[in-house]
């Protein structure tokens, strides 16, 4: 951990905020300051406050080093709940405002559009603190380098911890006193922050095999949460990229606890308060071990992320309760998240006004909680039954709730057995599940009068690529049009507005028209996967042919030829104080982890060797970190699980809308078949420039005049056939029982 070596017995604030105490104070209406001029909701939000705000940029830059004064930096985004209460307690506040603006250049930065200079700074305050968050504070020289940060800090001295006020006091104080120590240890910290980013393939690593699998499964099946799915204690985050592993390693070995930990883990889920129970979706994260009281915003990504993990599931389970929440959740974002013109938006927030109320309060959770009386006046006869099914008391159900923020008020989560409820009610158990579905329908529906929480409705490249990465998956697995529809226009609107095809470059966030930012690794690396799964759905030439230039753009750009892996910027930017190369495949799966699975999968469809290997020297790069720590790179696993699976190329030879090539694509659709890459033999500009260097694809045609499949491994094939119940037995894996958690009770 880093140290600093001044501010001695002064606590940082970092991963606390639940007991700060809101203040009010009546204010002048204050002009706008610079934010007002932006893009980005989160800064908009703070275009009022009496704070002197920059933007990230040259001009903040240049009046702290004429003025020699410490950078104030402040990183969040839109829809997150301390950020808003922060704004509200000291940016609102014209005496912190003053204190801030004397002594400061005050910055803020949307983590969401910069993700690069965010990543930075948190690499800081996780070190010197050991935890991290949001609405981060940090203060920098006028060279931008870090010497003290936190996140969230309360308006005054409370508990042992320093409010805001007196964080800026002795900040201002010891740079003013301290100066020459204060920068040599910014210039140590900055240091070691480089030492500490460095990753490299360097040396003879070991070879990438099954035990290194074996070895992740077994961490995930240690930190397993038997009794109430998914992995840890509280809170709890989705993290999807382990269901992704769990799921490979599954069809891969036959294990069948991977499978059953993933069904149980995303049931548990999908009953809980962490999923919207009446308009689909989830939020956050749990803040419990339940799975029961979220964290109420919902994030694209999330949905993206778990719709897949739900259709994986069940194509493998066949467990329809699996289907019916990954539509529920697709159809959220097709309802809430998806513009006009069919980009996907960024998020809803966790806060919104109190419906009913005279005043302008916002409290988090205020859109999707109820009163038993709200339930019953809705519901009428049907209350009973359905506050019986979701968990509804007259006195509320949150019973960890320190603070009465949910004081009377329910959050709806699957409480009882259907059959057994259904039983008690004397009902039959279709016309018990009749009136529930009704039931959620009429509330639904009152539910849309209440004031919604803020949209995010920034398009950002990267979480669109994820988002068509499932839409394109749901339309493989549950056949409906509308999804690949919704993939379609989504990849439509990134190639007319965040495309350059001269460049074969990204731009990475789109609103109100303008397009900014130049893209990011995650960008390229998200919106390629999307692209290879939107071909494989619509064997479409254009997607897969704009999948190949910006990988080769990728590669231009944010590959380290020398140490193997990608920075996560092009370093042209030269107010990002280093590259780094992002491994942890969290809450979004590391750029790096998408980009070597993107490499095999492009590698492998046309024989490009130099791809493969850099998708394996990719993962040697972080092999010091995946030896350590397995489970903190899951989709970088399933990367693995891949490569020394022998992947097969499934070549479909004929017209892409002939009815026998659809039955043939759809023998492959209904299987789950991670180690495949799919291609169509139509003659196109993208097939032929894969043939180039896989000779073997320009001998694949139609054989008869029939649509023709073709089932290789390494360009090596089965005998091919235009027969799709043929097709499929020569799909079918050695023959393994699929069994999931048998669960119990009606879903």
């Amino acid at each position: 951990m880093l140290s600093l070596i001044f501010l001695a017995g002064f606590s940082t604030s970092a991963g606390w905020g639940q007991a700060a105490q809101r203040e009010q104070e009546p204010q002048p209406q204050p002009k706008l300051n610079r934010l007002a001029g932006e893009s980005s909701p989160y800064l908009l939000q703070h275009a009022s406050n009496p704070v002197d705000w920059y933007p990230w940029g040259e001009e903040a830059f240049a009046r702290a080093r004429s003025e020699d004064k410490p950078i104030f930096l402040s990183i969040g985004y839109s829809t997150c709940h301390w950020c808003h209460v922060m704004e509200r307690e000291s940016f609102s506040n014209p005496r912190i405002a003053e204190a801030m603006n004397r002594g400061f250049v005050c910055v803020k930065v949307d983590r969401e559009e910069r993700p690069d200079i965010d990543r930075v700074y948190m690499s800081f305050v996780q070190a010197s603190t050991g935890g991290g968050g949001w609405p981060m504070s940090v203060f920098l020289t006028p060279d931008l380098k870090p010497f003290f940060g936190g996140t969230y800090y309360p308006p005054r001295d409370m508990s042992g911890r320093p409010g805001f006020p007196s964080v800026l006091r002795k900040v201002s104080e010891e740079w003013r006193d301290n100066r020459e120590a204060i920068l040599s240890a910014a210039d140590r910290i900055t240091d070691a922050l480089r030492r500490m980013a460095a990753v490299t393939a360097e040396g003879q690593a070991s070879p990438l095999g099954s035990e290194l699998l074996a070895r992740t499964y077994a961490a995930f099946e240690s930190s397993y949460d038997a009794e109430l799915g998914g992995f840890g204690r509280a809170p709890k985050f989705p993290r999807p990229s382990i269901y992704n592993f769990l799921l490979r390693h599954y069809r891969r070995t036959g294990e069948s606890k991977a499978l059953g930990m993933t069904v149980r883990s995303l049931r548990a889920m999908s009953d809980g308060g962490i999923h919207d129970q009446l308009g689909g979706g989830f939020h956050r994260y749990s803040t419990d071990r339940q799975w029961f009281l979220p964290h109420f915003e919902k994030m694209l990504y999330d949905q993206a992320q778990l719709a897949i993990a739900y259709l994986d599931a069940f194509q493998l389970s066949q467990d329809p309760s699996l289907a019916l929440t990954a539509r529920a959740t697709l159809d959220y974002v097709l309802r809430d998240l998806t513009g006009p013109r069919g980009g996907f938006q960024s998020a809803e927030d966790a806060d919104s006004a109190i419906a009913g109320e005279h005043s302008e309060e916002h409290a988090e959770g205020a859109f999707y909680v109820w009163s038993k009386a709200q339930i019953d006046e809705v519901l009428g006869n049907d209350a009973g039954l359905f506050s019986r099914f979701y968990g509804v008391q007259a006195q509320g159900n949150v019973k960890q709730d320190p603070f009465g923020e949910f004081k009377g008020r329910n959050v709806l989560f699957h409480a009882a057995d259907l059959s057994t409820l259904a039983k008690e009610a004397g009902l039959e158990i279709e016309e018990a599940r009749r009136r529930l579905e009704k039931a959620r329908a009429k509330l639904l529906q009152a539910r849309s009068r209440r004031p919604r929480p803020l949209l995010d409705d920034k398009v950002l490249t990267a979480w669109n690529g994820l988002m068509i990465s499932a839409f394109a998956r749901a339309y493989q697995v549950l056949g409906e049009r509308r999804y690949l529809e919704a993939a379609t226009r989504a990849a439509e609107f990134v190639t007319s507005n965040l495309y350059d095809p001269r460049s074969r470059s990204l731009l990475r966030r789109y609103r109100e028209g303008r397009a900014a930012i130049g893209g990011k690794h995650s960008d390229y690396a998200f919106l390629i996967q999307g692209l290879i799964d939107l071909y494989e759905t619509s064997l479409e030439g254009r997607w897969l042919q704009m999948a190949l230039d910006l990988t080769d753009t990728q590669n231009r750009l944010f590959l380290d030829s020398e140490g193997g892996g990608f920075f996560n910027t092009d370093g042209k930017d030269d107010s990002v104080l280093f590259r780094l190369k992002e491994s942890y495949d969290g809450a979004e799966p590391s750029p790096n982890s998408v980009a070597a699975l993107n490499l095999l999968r492009l590698g492998h469809a046309g024989g490009r060797r130099e791809w493969i290997g850099l998708a394996t020297k990719t993962i040697q790069a972080f092999r010091e970190r995946i030896d350590r720590n397995p489970e903190a790179l899951p989709q970088m696993m399933a990367a693995v699980d891949f490569h020394i699976s022998k992947p097969r190329q499934i070549v479909i030879a004929g017209d892409r809308s002939d009815s026998l090539t659809q039955k043939l694509l759809q023998e492959v659709h209904k299987r789950f078949i991670p180690g495949k890459i799919l291609l169509l033999a139509d003659g196109g500009r993208a097939f032929r420039r894969l043939a180039e260097k896989a000779p073997a694809l320009a001998a694949m045609g139609p054989r008869q005049g029939k649509s023709t499949a073709y089932v290789c491994r390494n360009f090596v094939c089965d005998l091919p056939t235009s027969d799709p119940s043929q097709l499929g037995k020569l799909l079918e894996l050695p023959a393994k029982e699929v069994h999931g958690d048998s669960g119990s009770g009606e879903r």
